[in-house]
């Protein structure tokens, strides 16, 4: 047992009934309480999160609280899977490219709508409710790719892995670009400057050469453009 008296080995919350303890009905459910957990982080990041915010936002007292959820990291979990269940999981068309496609679109527009969720995304919380209807909707819209499922599973997460990358370079700039004291298109063109004045010195002929073929894509790209290309780079290396 831990100095809380909440026990030292692994759980799992979903193996827990809703709630422990005698006494009257229920007041709360876990997804009540996981949706004011979200809402907390939606508004103010994963960092005011915590237990007493949580009780207080639905009522209960700390302690009371632990009854339902008996750790922090429980807390999270149940964040996860409440998000997770905001996918809209349409039925497979049996174009397994175009469907994990759409697929990684909606991840990133959750991603962006709860930015602290990147940061906690862990295959730990991979066997929620939510994550669970969510795999198994991935494998039924992979049916018609002839890979082993291992390697399906495998095609899942790198799919999983690289949208939540991406999306949390997004947030991280846009994060940077709402601190700053000027504008992105003021910073931009004085690293384009800058950049400009150290190839002209000609030690980086290659790096002068790749930039002066690019696109304009590549030098100012649209990001979502350029979020259904990678996409489409990564899928294409599967069968």
């Amino acid at each position: 047992m831990t100095a809380s008296g909440r026990s030292a080995e692994p759980e799992v919350i979903w193996a827990r009934p809703p709630r422990t303890g005698r006494g009257p009905r229920p007041a709360h459910t876990r997804d009540s309480i996981a949706a004011e957990a979200v809402k907390i982080a939606d508004a103010e990041g994963i960092e005011a999160v915590s237990m007493r915010r949580v009780a207080a936002a639905v009522g209960a007292g700390t302690m009371s609280l632990y009854n339902y959820v008996p750790r922090k990291e429980d807390l999270y979990e149940l964040m996860v899977d409440a998000v997770s269940g905001e996918y809209e999981l349409a039925a497979p068309t049996g174009d397994w490219r175009a469907d994990f496609t759409g697929l990684a679109r909606q991840t990133r527009q959750l991603m962006h709508r709860h930015p602290w969720l990147p940061g906690l995304l862990t295959p730990v919380y991979g066997f929620s409710p939510h994550a669970l209807r969510y795999l198994e909707h991935c494998l039924a819209c992979l049916a018609p790719l002839d890979v082993p499922p291992g390697e399906k599973l495998e095609l899942i997460a790198a799919v999983n892995g690289t949208v939540a990358a991406y999306a949390a370079n997004e947030l991280a700039m846009a994060e940077r670009a709402r601190t700053l004291p000027w504008s992105e298109d003021a910073e931009r063109r004085a690293r384009t400057a800058y950049l400009g004045s150290r190839l002209a010195t000609g030690e980086y002929p290659l790096l002068a050469s790749a930039l002066s073929a690019a696109t304009p894509e590549v030098v100012a790209p649209d990001l979502d453009a350029a979020f259904d290309r990678s996409m489409e780079r990564l899928l294409a290396g599967w069968g």
